[in-house]
């Protein structure tokens, strides 16, 4: 692990910075959150996530809270759409867990295909 300051994770946004890209994002949706409607916002920015585990892994998507499970060596496409400052994503290992922070604030999670993995998609039962 890296001291340089340069390396660590940022500590903290302002309301300014969290509500920035939501702001500006919202009015092209046009009340529309389907999957295609955040895709209409343009602008798509793929990250692959991939379980190389031996056990099945939670992945959260936030601000939403949605949840997905992949089994080992499943692996999905998150993407994001929008406008978002400096970067897309921040990604948050936990044991057992992978968090996906999208700065826009809109993303869809996709098979490889390009189809639409359901919200609490292979969720264990009694996992909430």
């Amino acid at each position: 692990m890296s001291n340089n300051p340069e390396n660590t994770r940022a500590e903290g946004l302002t309301a300014e910075q969290f509500t920035a890209p939501l702001l500006k994002n919202m009015p092209r949706l046009a009340g529309d959150f389907s999957h295609e409607g955040i895709q209409g916002l343009g602008n798509p920015l793929p990250m692959l996530v991939v379980n190389d585990g031996d056990e099945l892994l939670e992945l959260i998507l936030e601000p939403s809270g949605q949840d997905y499970w992949l089994k080992p060596e499943e692996s999905f496409m998150v993407t994001s759409y929008g406008d978002w400052p400096d970067y897309p994503f921040e990604a948050i290992h936990e044991p057992g867990r992978i968090v996906v922070w999208v700065v826009s604030c809109f993303a869809t999670v996709t098979f490889r295909n390009g189809n639409e993995v359901p919200g609490g998609y292979q969720r264990p039962a009694g996992a909430y």
